[in-house]
């Protein structure tokens, strides 16, 4: 199994290129099927779970909130069209050998439980980063991917890199969501010069070790390092380290399980999950 169709939910911010560009980057590996899906709201939707504009929702009447639903839905399609025109991509998804194909889908919905639901047919969806301080991918459709499709989900950076999957960085921490990110993330795997596997001490649960991890993934004929930090860390403090190689490495591709411990509790006291999707630079290959 490859990724031979990519899911992309929508939505304006300043990081939807890199969106586009990451899916485009798989989709010319696996020549691929994107489908761009926008949602378009309704005003009590909007309002009863944070969509995209809701806040200014509460303020709305119907009519000028279906106006604004209108224009934005526009400049989404202008958007998404450019992009396929630019990269030449095909309309005709029957015909793969052709190259990497790029639908428009636009659907009624009265929250973001669309993208859990229609996303679990999709081999792969491509969300972008949530960033504190500039107009961002919403949260809640990341964790709508992530936890209510049961697919595998690449986050996009801000700014997108210039290759994907020639130089992974596995954030290996012992657990079962990692494992499943690393066995999903396998035809990825499978073409990439360079794999690096990272664990830190104090940042894992019980399970196998990075070196187990690497010595499984050799019986692939993959080439892989492991690099363990034995000096004791916090959960959080392993989310920098993680990075921080990422960086050293010139890794291009993280692989991370998501959410080990439970979302309130990462919430609450921090997490090496929360500290990347925070900050990182490079996409993050993650499922749960």
């Amino acid at each position: 199994m490859t990724f031979k169709s990519i899911l992309v939910p929508l939505e304006e911010s300043e990081s939807l290129d890199s969106v586009l560009s990451t899916a485009l980057k798989v989709a010319q590996m696996f020549n691929s099927h994107i489908e761009g899906l926008c949602i378009r709201s309704s005003l009590a939707g909007a309002i009863a779970v944070g969509f995209e504009g809701g806040v200014a929702a509460l303020a709305s009447t119907e009519e000028q909130f279906e106006r604004e639903q209108d224009t934005r839905i526009d400049r989404l399609k202008t958007y998404f069209d450019k992009f396929v025109r630019k990269n030449g991509l095909s309309e005709d998804e029957s015909s793969p050998i052709a190259g990497p194909s790029a639908t428009w889908v636009e659907s009624e919905t009265t929250g973001l439980g669309l993208y859990g639901q229609y996303g679990r047919f999709f081999d792969l969806i491509v969300v972008g980063r949530p960033t504190p301080g500039i107009l961002a991918p919403a949260m809640n459709t990341l964790e709508t991917v992530l936890f209510d499709t049961g697919r595998p989900v690449l986050i996009a950076p801000p700014t997108a890199t210039k290759t994907i999957a020639k130089n992974i960085l596995v954030a290996w921490n012992g657990s079962s969501e990692t494992a499943r990110a690393i066995a999903l993330a396998a035809p990825m795997m499978a073409g990439a010069q360079r794999i690096t596997i990272v664990s830190v001490e104090g940042a894992t649960v019980p399970g196998p070790s990075g070196t187990q991890i690497a010595q499984n993934l050799e019986r692939h004929g993959l080439h892989v390092e492991v690099i363990n930090i034995s000096e004791k860390h916090s959960p959080a403090a392993a989310g920098k380290i993680f990075l921080d190689k990422a960086k050293e490495t010139n890794a291009d591709l993280l692989i991370k399980g998501g959410y080990t411990q439970s979302r309130l509790r990462q919430m609450i006291f921090g997490g090496a999950t929360n500290h990347i999707l925070n900050e990182s630079q490079v996409p993050i290959f993650m499922t749960h």
